[in-house]
């Protein structure tokens, strides 16, 4: 038997592990119970337990520590290429500051090129991410442009896909649409405020200010829900936008927000820092709210479920990357930071601040994500036959966030200074304990592309209800994985040809 202590991490990835004296701290419920693991599922959560023999078997203490399903971050740009240059974090730097953070797994984007096929885009991020994830991925693939080719190609995600039963045509399966917020109008305001003389990261904001977003938000829910069709909309970082989900969630509407880190911790009086560099850091598509108070007003819609899920929009640029638009706001490529820090600053925020308890906490960092994005129970969850991706999180304990000390790969950190109660001790991704105590266990491709079904039960049994009971004229979604040639449905295919109306006149967004 190996008991590992403060600043010790196992050279191996042992078969066995046993998680002593902690909090199993689930979405639904937290119990005081050991958790055993053998070849990377959770076989048994009880009490006192001892399983045999003790040879072979690695022990981590626990005691005064929560026990919790690792995170999902469910929107990442990693090795991403944009704007004339390619984000810094990779798929090693980025998943390994990842499991520093205590998210096991993430959910990335394949974005092709006009004109390229899906199919195409799909197979290139997953060779750039197979040989250097440090824990388990999946993709989900944009639509950025539209023709009959990609109408007969099918989309996103990469699931197979299946029609529902007693559907006999392609054009009538399902679709599940992942809404990027904007509007094109934006371009035009872009190119009247440069005209004005206003070339800073400031402009950004101006040119994108709440209301373009929560139009499109409103747009894209409108459509969703007259064709069925379930909608899943990113990065929600306006008060009106995220007002236009909690009111459809309200009514019935099948409709998920997912706030950013970003957009919970800091807010965008950034962009008019005197410090270019600072002030540049921070742009990202939709902007922060210039709003102080918005992070605070998403975190109360985050806490009350009306949004969902918490992700990052992980896209860095260093300073120099950034400074291709020191003349020109337009110029200054999208992204910031998050991966690493996503989880303490939901904590911080939500938890320490009386917002949110731990099993909230959970659901907003894992379950929800598992089971939106189907899964569940294998992620998201601590529980026998689940998989071992687990984090021993300290709630005591305490951090301050810095680009000196961070895992990934850029030189700025957007949440610099920030102190965090709530500090991942241990991360275990399928079984192996891959951080402890500030030492990495990990090996460049040891992660796994995670294949996931169609129609997750959480996000469909209210839309199959309501296509059998006559509730609309037609119900879509789509889900692929090893596609074969399957056609978009006619409310998949109308949502998709509004979108990219605007995509059109805002190129530099998707």
């Amino acid at each position: 038997m190996s008991i590992w202590g403060k600043g010790m991490v196992p050279r191996t990835p042992g078969s066995r592990l046993l998680i002593k004296g902690g909090r199993v701290v689930n979405d639904d419920q937290s119990v005081e119970a050991d958790v055993y693991v053998e070849e990377g599922v959770v076989q048994e959560v009880g009490p006192n337990l001892n399983p045999k023999p003790p040879s072979g078997l690695t022990v981590l203490d626990a005691t005064n520590k929560l026990v919790i399903p690792g995170g999902i971050d469910t929107h990442t740009h990693l090795q991403f290429p944009f704007m004339g240059t390619t984000s810094k974090d990779d798929f090693y730097t980025g998943t390994k500051a990842a499991v520093a953070g205590g998210t096991t797994m993430i959910i990335d984007f394949a974005v092709p090129q006009k004109g390229c096929s899906l199919i195409e885009a799909f197979n290139k991020w997953k060779g750039w991410a197979d040989p250097k994830v440090c824990c388990d991925y999946a993709l989900h693939v944009a639509v950025t442009w539209w023709s009959d080719k990609v109408h007969t190609t099918g989309i996103f995600q990469f699931h197979e896909v299946v029609p529902q039963k007693k559907k006999k045509s392609a054009d009538n399966l399902h679709a599940w649409i992942i809404l990027h917020e904007f509007n094109g109008k934006g371009s035009r305001l872009c190119k009247k405020l440069l005209a004005m003389g206003i070339t800073g990261p400031e402009g950004h904001a101006l040119s994108h200010n709440e209301d373009v977003e929560a139009e499109a938000t409103h747009r894209a829910i409108a459509i969703a829900n007259t064709v069925n069709c379930p909608l899943y909309v990113v990065h929600v970082m306006s008060k009106s936008s995220a007002r236009m989900i909690t009111n459809a969630r309200n009514e019935g509407k099948v409709v998920y927000g997912e706030p950013i880190a970003a957009g919970l911790g800091i807010d965008g009086t950034n962009y008019w820092n005197e410090d270019w560099a600072h002030a540049a850091a921070h742009v990202m598509s939709p902007p922060l709210s210039p709003d102080p108070s918005t992070p605070d007003f998403l975190m109360n819609l985050l806490a009350n479920d009306d949004l969902s899920v918490v992700g990052t929009d992980n896209c860095t640029f260093d300073t120099c990357q950034k400074a291709l638009g020191k003349d020109d706001f337009t110029k200054i490529p999208n992204g910031l930071n998050g991966l690493e820090d996503r989880m303490s600053v939901v904590w911080e925020k939500g938890v320490y601040s009386g917002k949110m308890d731990e099993n909230r906490f959970v659901a907003v960092t894992s379950t929800n994500a598992a089971k939106i994005f189907n899964l569940y129970p294998k992620k998201g969850r601590i529980a026998v036959g689940s998989d071992a991706d687990i984090v021993i999180w300290d709630p005591e304990a305490t951090r301050t966030i810095s680009a000196k000390t961070h895992h990934q790969a850029n030189n700025f950190n957007v949440f610099e200074g920030m102190v965090c109660h709530g500090v991942p001790v241990a991360t275990i991704s399928r079984g192996k304990v891959v951080y402890h105590d500030g030492v990495f266990n990990v090996t460049a491709g040891q992660g796994k592309y995670v294949s996931r079904p169609p129609f997750p039960p959480y996000v469909y049994e209210r839309v199959k209800q309501r296509e059998e009971s006559d509730y609309l004229l037609d119900f879509t979604t789509i889900f692929t994985e090893n596609h074969k040639g399957s056609a978009l449905c006619p409310g998949a295919k109308l949502i998709l040809e509004e979108e990219i109306k605007y995509l059109e006149l805002s190129p530099v967004e998707y």
